[in-house]
């Protein structure tokens, strides 16, 4: 009996401030595409003649067989870079991403959405504070940022880091080059697509015209012109809603839901601003702070505010959205996200009962409130609202 061993072997890895060539990404992924049809080692395959390793780097561009050159990867820094494309980065599926956070930290808007941001960040700790008296003064203030930032525009620069491999890389440069060229010039484009403009000049040495994603017919993933009609609640699901940008960016967190938008649909919902719960009368859904604040995010329509409704798209399993459940229906959850989570549980409830039992019993324990009240979770964090997190007002 052959008791052959598991031997694992570090054949590349990031080094801090090295920048790996398009030369040598090249030669990574066509030695990987070695493996494939291995008769020698590895370390062979490393030490082949090169005019070897160009053939078959030459035979696997133009093949299709493009996988191979997602082994080398690359740690980008983008400063100055606009939430919104940030966004469209987060809603493609292979990387990874840290991102300063516009809801716990203070962004650099222009001076008319600084104006607004610093009149509204005290209103909102006083209604904060007035509402919920046992909130500590720091929670408070993140809160009232979170809220404010519903303000500031969806192109505000921010900071990124974020990690991807050189095929990805080389897909996303494509696709801006289509939308660039191909997407129409409304206000809401032309801005970027000189975002796009400045990514795609700056990595352009990356560039590999073989490395083309339309042979495969992918495209930019969140833009759509058209959405489904019909949701759809079963093993796998569909649902449309109206979220706010800053919804959307929290939604792209769960990476195997995937998230759509019709771009037409920018600023054109019936509600065409989010406007956060505490401002509103609880009854009749009406205030006069409500209606400043309509007519404050309204004065800056023409910048996007991270408050414009869309109408999203959501797809996934029942396996996504339970996974999705756990992490959104949760005090510490932002709000907006958390409550559409809410709606979506009910409808998938409402929808699969008497109809689909399996998919029904996989949901009923979800049923009862926030997560601390589902049957396998046991949470060890300081809650403000515990099981009335679900309703909350901020």
């Amino acid at each position: 009996m052959v008791n052959d061993k598991l031997k694992v072997e570090i054949i590349g890895s990031t080094k801090p401030g090295f920048v790996l060539s398009k030369k040598d990404a090249l030669t990574f992924g066509a030695h990987e595409a070695g493996i494939c049809y291995m008769g020698e080692t590895f370390e062979d395959i490393q030490n082949e003649d090169s005019s070897k390793t160009d053939f078959r780097k030459n035979l696997t561009l133009n093949n299709g067989h493009q996988s191979v050159y997602g082994h080398p990867s690359y740690n980008l820094l983008l400063t100055g870079i606009p939430k919104i494309l940030a966004m469209i980065l987060n809603n493609e599926k292979v990387y990874t991403t840290s991102e300063k956070s516009a809801r716990y930290t203070k962004m650099n808007p222009t001076p008319k959405e600084s104006e607004l941001y610093a009149k509204w960040l005290p209103k909102f700790e006083k209604e904060i504070s007035t509402k919920y008296p046992k909130i500590d003064s720091k929670k408070v203030t993140k809160l009232a940022q979170e809220n404010a930032r519903y303000l500031t525009s969806v192109f505000t620069p921010t900071t990124m880091g974020y990690t991807t491999d050189f095929r990805q890389l080389n897909y996303l440069m494509h696709w801006f080059d289509d939308f660039i060229h191909h997407k129409a010039d409304t206000p809401f484009n032309k801005r970027l697509k000189v975002s796009m403009h400045q990514f795609n000049s700056q990595l352009k040495k990356f560039y590999v015209e073989e490395l083309d994603p339309n042979a495969k017919s992918r495209y930019l993933s969140m833009f759509k012109t058209r959405l489904p009609d019909h949701p759809v609640f079963d093993v796998v699901y569909s649902v449309n809603y109206e979220g706010s940008f800053a919804h959307l960016a929290q939604a792209h967190r769960h990476r195997t839901i995937n998230y759509q938008i019709k771009i037409s649909s920018v600023a054109a919902c019936p509600d065409e601003f989010f406007v956060p719960p505490i401002l509103e009368h609880p009854v009749l859904k009406k205030s006069d702070l409500a209606d400043e604040w309509y007519d404050d995010i309204n004065s800056v329509a023409e910048l996007f505010p991270q408050g414009t409704m869309l109408m999203i798209n959501e797809r996934g399993t029942v396996e996504d959205f339970v996974s999705k459940a756990y992490e959104r229906l949760c005090g510490h959850a932002q709000l907006e996200i958390q409550n559409q989570t809410k709606k979506t549980l009910d409808l998938y409830l409402a929808n699969t009962e008497g109809k689909v039992p399996e998919i029904h019993e996989i949901l009923k324990p979800l049923a009862n409130g926030p997560r601390c009240t589902f049957p396998s979770y046991d949470c060890t964090s300081a809650c403000n609202f515990g099981k009335k997190a679900l309703e909350r007002l901020i």
